[in-house]
């Protein structure tokens, strides 16, 4: 997987989506730490907040939108007993 996670410096979701990463056992991802709104909007231009994850090519978007994806793609499970 060919994955980007653009974040902010001091954003508590980026910190979350990094550590929802680490838990599904992905932890090959390119972080790129936005200066400003205008350097990811440059880079995304359909991103709307912090974080704003690539996965192969595609906009996932934001936190919740990337904890989404990982349970339709099977990459986590909803069940709370499977927790490590």
């Amino acid at each position: 997987m060919d994955i980007k996670i653009y974040t902010s410096n001091g954003c508590k979701y980026c910190t979350q989506v990094k550590k929802l990463f680490n838990r599904a056992g992905l932890t090959k991802y390119e972080e790129i730490t936005c200066p400003n709104k205008e350097f990811l909007l440059s880079n995304c231009p359909n991103a709307t907040s912090y974080p704003w994850v690539i996965i192969d090519g595609k906009e996932i978007g934001g936190l919740v939108e990337t904890a989404r994806y990982f349970l339709q793609e099977g990459i986590v499970s909803s069940d709370k007993n499977e927790r490590s």
